[in-house]
């Protein structure tokens, strides 16, 4: 083995290694660099590794600056392709003043480039430097950093696709219906080197998925197309390279086409779903088109079909044996609220999952069918040919179900069949929009619902919200002012450790990894149901349920930051303030006996 890879791989403390050895010797069999078959290997520490060779070749070492803007103008000096084929990326540039200095009109103009500087984590690479000497005439000075910085810095100074993009516009390769046949989409399959419009869409959706977005939104501008993920709950802006207007047409066509929708119809809304494939994984993805002064509109929300389950909410101690008790009884309504987009589906779903047993028949009607769940009969509602959910729900309700699950509540119609099936012997699912778990109570009773009807086939009222989860790999311990806390009543006498997020690699700088549900559970009391009875006012309700060992959201919140897992920021961001934790500070401590008992004593 060549001295100076032996003297690196001592510098590294991998010179005993045999897997990253034999990942050299691979490579020079190949005659390929050995960089990248080196950082492949498992155990290997990138930065350590690279910044020893950068060491060793004499080469400065670059690190990314967060708070510093990149400079655009950089990409007129290497082309795209170049730039994210060999991971060259151009970080500075080095000027004098141009000889024409006084006639200049500008300053770009008043100054000449002399040397450019490169970032690579492949200073070995010899196609690397033969297709940039090819490229590029100014003198280059070499800079060594991080794959993964390298690749966050082209997609933000060049733009995702930006290479397909330009050989899009150098050769305007166009395509027809006809070439687009009605399949499964594989994202990760092998590409043909030929840009096209198909290529450059199914960048954007893999790089949505592999970044966790739940949904992506592309959205035609007066002088730009923008595409924004949601990841974590939020709106995140992809770039994209600067004259993406000149295909936007072409890629809201591709996206309809991929859906099903009527290319020839931009003057209405249209709804239709996309069959994905990544890594083996089927992804469905539900399409919305919305007309706009600018162009179409097109919201894309990605649903993996991985199965739900309870334990996969990591429901707390307080709330896990309240729902088992529930998910026990033979008949009665069960409901979830929240606003959109808050999980409640989801809850739904896991719930389900439970319960789909050889023994029990279960049918649902949805608005749309969101997860495909084997062994459960799912019904899709189609207002157009008269297919809505109180007619579903008759028709169900005749087919001998044992679980029945109705996707939301909307009207009064629906909701009456959906009580009459639970006083008959059926357990019923179902959600309502409304902002805490006891305001279910009132608005059953203002949609025209009568109140021994409500106390006498709901079992449960849960509310939920979701919050973001703080990155595992970098979260860290905080102090907080005992003012402050008291100042939201915060638990202070529960035992635990605050955390607050800081933000790595792993979770993109935002501290954040995923989202979690925050819970709360109203049970159906012989008490609450008294009071629902003779009509009482809504805060009654909620003084007894807080008897009756009821925690308010914000409470079941705060023990989920005592457990480490968001920040008390996070749960004030999605809670009312309204309804003091104090008053629920004795139902702190998991208590599963009296949970049963509140169950049990549910008619």
């Amino acid at each position: 083995m060549i001295p100076v890879i032996n003297t690196l791989l001592q510098t590294c403390g991998y010179a005993d290694h045999p897997a990253v050895r034999q990942a050299i010797e691979d490579a020079c069999h190949n005659q390929t660099s050995f960089v990248d078959e080196v950082l492949d290997v498992p155990g290997v520490n990138e930065r350590v590794f690279l910044q020893a060779l950068a060491k060793l070749l004499d080469l400065p070492w670059w690190e990314a600056d967060p708070d510093k803007t990149q400079d655009r103008s950089l990409r007129r000096y290497l082309p795209a392709d170049v730039a994210l084929k060999n991971r060259l990326l151009p970080i500075g540039i080095d000027t004098k003043p141009s000889e024409n200095a006084a006639q200049a009109i500008d300053q770009a103009s008043a100054v000449e480039a002399t040397a450019l500087h490169i970032a690579t984590s492949d200073p070995l690479s010899l196609v690397a430097r033969q297709q940039l000497a090819a490229s590029v005439t100014l003198p280059v000075v070499w800079h060594v950093g991080a794959r993964t910085r390298i690749a966050e810095g082209l997609q933000k100074l060049y733009g995702l696709g930006a290479d397909t993009f330009e050989k899009i516009l150098r050769g305007r390769v166009d395509w027809g219906a006809e070439d687009l046949a009605d399949e499964v989409t594989v994202l990760d399959e092998p590409e043909d080197e030929e840009a096209s419009v198909v290529r450059f869409v199914n960048q954007i959706i893999r790089r949505g998925l592999e970044q966790r977005a739940t949904d992506i939104h592309v959205e035609p501008q007066q002088d730009r197309l923008r595409i924004r993920y949601r990841i974590d709950g939020r709106l995140e802006e992809l770039p994209v390279p600067d004259n993406i207007k000149a295909l936007q047409a072409s890629v809201i066509a591709r996206l309809k086409i991929m859906a099903r929708l009527d290319i020839a119809e931009k003057r209405l809304p249209q709804d239709g779903r996309i069959n994905l494939e990544l890594d083996g994984s089927p992804i469905d993805v539900r399409v919305a088109t919305i007309p706009s002064v600018e162009g179409e509109s097109v919201s894309l929300r990605l649903l993996g079909q991985q199965q739900v389950t309870i334990e996969r909410l990591g429901m707390a101690d307080t709330i896990r044996p309240v729902v088992d008790e529930l998910l026990k009884l033979p008949n009665g309504i069960i409901l979830i609220t929240g606003p959109t987009g808050s999980g409640k589906s989801t809850t739904l779903y896991a719930f389900l999952t439970q319960l789909n047993q050889t023994h029990r028949r279960i049918v649902t009607i949805e608005d749309p069918v969101e997860y495909k769940m084997p062994g459960i009969l799912q019904i899709a509602v189609k207002p157009e040919i008269g297919l809505t959910f109180a007619t579903g729900l008759r028709s169900i309700l005749r087919g001998d179900p044992n679980v029945v699950m109705v996707g939301e509540m909307r009207d009064l119609e629906t909701t009456e069949i959906a009580i009459r099936a639970a006083l008959t012997g059926h357990l019923v699912f179902s959600t309502l929009h409304t902002n805490d778990a006891i305001g279910g109570i009132t608005r059953l009773v203002d949609m025209g619902v009568e109140p021994f009807l409500v106390s006498s086939a709901v079992r449960a009222f849960f509310a939920q919200r979701l919050v973001r989860r703080l990155c595992p790999l970098c979260r860290e311990p905080v102090e907080v002012e005992s003012e402050y806390l008291a100042s939201i009543n915060f638990p202070t006498s529960v035992k635990g450790t605050l955390m607050q997020a800081r933000g790595c690699e792993s979770c993109r700088g935002t501290g954040f990894q995923g989202r979690l549900s925050i819970y709360e559970v109203c049970i159906m009391t012989p008490a609450l149901q008294h009071l629902i009875n003779t009509r009482a006012h809504p805060s009654e309700f909620h003084r007894q349920a807080l008897q009756d060992g009821y925690l308010p959201m914000r409470g079941y919140g705060f023990l989920k930051c005592l457990q480490g897992e968001t920040t008390i920021q996070e749960v004030l961001s999605v809670t009312a303030s309204e309804r003091s934790f104090a008053e629920a500070k004795p139902t702190l401590k998991p208590n599963a006996p009296a949970s049963r008992a509140m169950v049990a004593a549910a008619p």
